[in-house]
């Protein structure tokens, strides 16, 4: 991530605004390495927030970073940002094109975007697909879902594909945290619940979509003539 930020950012003042920011971590590290960039990161959970904002404030930071706790998709930002990230929150916005616009509408004119976004690496199994598309969300393969970006009128300037072993580590701490939990805390109510839940997820990316959904982070500029919508018989390549 640290080397997609240092592609986007590219004022000493650019404003950052971060849709979906989980605790808000990115944008602390993006402040730190970026001198006079201020930025504002909205997630419904706020998990986090208050840390991420006590880490700032022993930085010294405190007064170039914001975060909300509110529905990304409700959010209505007062500045435009020279780059906007959201990187897996379109389940937030209903799927990949609400998302791209969302970011339109908080986005400078030559602003950048960070996305990043699941898809299919190979053709998943009825089931699979059945799980992991269960809501407004769908999914293409990588060719797909560029020529979406695309035709919705981006330009793609640079990207990155997670590698398995990315993944795997994501999927292993992101696991291996919640059985932790659960195990050091066997009088808690949560304690087996947290048990179950870390299980079947394991169960469910080992058996199910490890090597099948891939992660993709676009970084985007507007294309030259307006949103691109002529381009649309390219999204029907593919699926």
């Amino acid at each position: 991530m640290e080397h997609l930020l240092r592609r986007a950012i590219r004022g000493q003042d650019d404003h950052l605004l971060d849709l979906g920011c989980g605790d808000g971590t990115w944008l602390l590290r993006a402040l730190q390495a970026h001198g006079g960039v201020t930025a504002v990161g909205v997630d419904v959970s706020g998990e986090g927030f208050d840390r991420v904002l006590s880490e700032a404030a022993q930085l010294g930071l405190e007064d170039r970073l914001e975060l909300h706790r509110q529905d990304v998709a409700e959010y209505r930002s007062t500045r435009k940002a020279d780059l906007v990230l959201s990187v897996g929150a379109a389940y937030a916005f209903g799927g990949l094109l609400p998302t791209l616009n969302a970011a339109r509408e908080h986005l400078a004119e030559d602003g950048m975007l960070l996305l990043g976004d699941c898809f299919w690496e190979r053709e998943p199994d009825a089931a699979v697909r059945a799980e992991l598309e269960d809501g407004p969300q769908k999914y293409a393969d990588l060719p797909t879902t560029v020529a979406q970006v695309v035709a919705d009128g981006w330009t793609p300037v640079y990207g990155y594909i997670s590698t398995i072993a990315e993944w795997d580590e994501y999927e292993w701490c992101w696991t291996g945290t919640l059985a932790q939990w659960a195990l050091d805390n066997p009088e808690h109510p949560d304690s087996e619940l947290a048990l179950q839940m870390s299980a079947a997820h394991r169960t469910s990316w080992l058996g199910g979509y490890r090597g099948i959904l891939g992660f993709v982070v676009l970084l985007l500029r507007r294309t030259p003539g307006g949103n691109g919508h002529h381009h649309g018989q390219l999204i029907t390549s593919g699926s």
